[in-house]
């Protein structure tokens, strides 16, 4: 889908002799949005191989597309960064994963989300293991913690992690957690996360024009990148 919305309101205010002011409105709507033919995208990809389970694998991704009036800064060309700074932070400190921990940059997530659907159907057709999947798609404001799709002493062992970020004020360890691009994996016993970001100005941005680059802290942003490469790192060596 593409195009706008214009929404235009007039308000007309009439004195009533015994009422006090009646204010009514008049709005006008003009949409010029409409859809186009399906075509090809994709879904961009880098990966680390693991040295001990390189054919189970942790997934860490956002989506490419955005609303087309806005670069989607937030909405989520954020999350994809983040993920891809996770690779960078892996490389640069030398890091060496057991399992294969990937990038993914999801396409299509805003309409119909078939690159998280492709992706899962993929990874089913290719008999791959996935481990654990976490997705950034809720802005990349600093960072507050993460929610797991997990219960009972699997949800405790990942809660326990808190105590790591704690010194940082990364403390939001909950059960809930996922989004639309991972979730397709849920059948395949792929834990699910969330990250969490402080969403108190993420409305300003939301599927608006106002969600441009000039939006993004650069602090902010290295912070969540600095929070999910720790925990992927941790729950891949400790085998959570």
């Amino acid at each position: 889908m593409i195009g706008y919305i214009i929404v235009s309101v007039a308000f007309n205010t009439y004195q009533l002799s015994n009422s006090g002011t009646d204010t009514s409105a008049r709005i006008r709507l003009v949409s010029t949005c409409m859809n186009y033919p399906d075509t090809w995208s994709y879904n961009v990809i880098g990966e680390i191989r693991g040295y001990e389970k390189p054919n189970e694998y942790i997934t860490v991704g956002g989506h490419l597309d955005a609303w087309d009036i806005t670069e989607g800064a937030h909405d989520d060309a954020g999350g994809c960064v983040q993920a891809i700074e996770m690779i960078r932070l892996f490389k640069s400190l030398n890091v060496k994963p057991k399992r294969s921990v990937r990038a993914v940059m999801f396409m299509n997530e805003e309409m119909s989300g078939t690159g998280g659907r492709t992706y899962a159907s993929e990874a089913a057709l290719n008999g791959e293991i996935h481990y654990a999947a976490l997705e950034s798609d809720r802005g990349v404001m600093s960072p507050r913690g993460f929610g797991f799709e997990a219960v009972g002493e699997k949800l405790e062992k990942l809660k326990s992690l808190s105590s790591w970020f704690a010194p940082y004020n990364i403390r939001d360890f909950d059960k809930g957690g996922g989004g639309s691009d991972i979730g397709p994996l849920k059948p395949m016993g792929t834990l699910l996360i969330g990250y969490i970001p402080d969403i108190q100005r993420y409305f300003y941005y939301h599927h608006s024009a106002n969600d441009t680059f000039e939006q993004v802290n650069f602090r902010e942003l290295q912070m969540g990148s600095a929070a999910i490469a720790s925990l992927i790192y941790l729950i891949d060596l400790l085998d959570i």
